[in-house]
């Protein structure tokens, strides 16, 4: 999906920016790239990396993009994918969901899991990571939640890059990192507040709230000492190991609403750990 029509312009420009950058990354992709389409016409891109080899062969990583809810669709969606299938060596299945503010809560979500239950009807959930960046650490948590509460089985393991997981804005750094966060100035909630639906302590709009009790995967959590929404990420880490799930959390140092744009140590030594983790719950040694 493309950039929804009348979404906050800086988000937007910021997205472009970032892709002048990653389509130069992508060009080192070797692999298949198709594209499957989702019963409300969003698709999913089915990436597939050259030379993968024993348990590699079999192992999926579902990537769910962020954006604020209204952009990081189409050409972004797809190219991080190949990103992703290159930096862990696995076939990646990328959701290109509905934007807001065409399309609102559940219409994200809705895809998210289609897509995943799409998914684990081809592949063992054992050999599933499903993973979010932002917008798309909520889906993704949201997409758990919702797998769990309809009985169908979870993910090995579950990332949650610098993800937006309380949609009422209440932790502390909503404040606190209002100006020293240089990739989300302002306000987390321009985009977001285009998506929202109903009440937002609805557990699918905001996970955080979610009752973890019943069963949740391992998590790697990331976020920056300078992002707006670090608490976010410390407030679901705390609320994880309450219910003893096992869970990790990395912090950046300065590290701003996701990192440096990937081109800083910080965000090398960032993938770093998100491979250690993959590679740990899919068992790819």
């Amino acid at each position: 999906m493309q950039a929804g029509s009348g979404e906050p312009a800086s988000i937007v420009d910021d997205a472009e920016r970032a892709l002048q950058f990653l389509r130069v990354a992508a060009t080192r992709f070797r692999g298949e790239v198709s594209s499957m389409p989702l019963s409300s016409g969003a698709v999913v891109h089915r990436v597939v990396p050259e030379g993968r080899v024993g348990r590699q062969a079999n192992a999926v990583y579902m990537d769910i993009h962020g954006g604020g809810f209204v952009a990081g669709g189409g050409e972004m969606c797809r190219i991080l994918a190949q990103l992703r299938a290159m930096d862990h060596g696995v076939e990646v299945w990328s959701v290109d969901y509905r934007l807001a503010p065409a399309a609102v809560f559940p219409a994200a979500l809705d895809d998210c899991f289609e897509a995943y239950a799409g998914l684990i009807a081809e592949k063992k959930t054992g050999d599933v990571v499903l993973a979010g960046s932002s917008a798309g650490g909520n889906l993704a948590a949201a997409t758990v939640l919702r797998a769990r509460d309809e009985g169908m089985a979870m993910p090995a393991g579950l990332l949650l890059l610098t993800p937006a997981l309380d949609l009422t804005w209440s932790g502390d750094s909503h404040c606190t990192n209002r100006h020293l966060d240089t990739n989300l100035t302002g306000s987390s909630a321009a985009g977001p507040g285009q998506y929202v639906s109903g009440d937002p302590t609805n557990p699918y709009l905001s996970p955080l709230f979610g009752d973890f009790t019943r069963g949740w995967p391992p998590t790697f959590l990331a976020s920056g000492t300078r992002d707006l929404l670090l608490s976010d990420a410390v407030r679901m880490h705390v609320a994880l190991r309450r219910c003893g799930v096992p869970a990790d959390l990395y912090i950046q140092e300065a590290g701003s609403h996701g990192g440096f744009l990937g081109t800083a140590p910080e965000d090398h030594a960032l993938m770093a750990e998100c491979r250690t983790f993959v590679a740990r719950i899919l068992k790819l040694d």
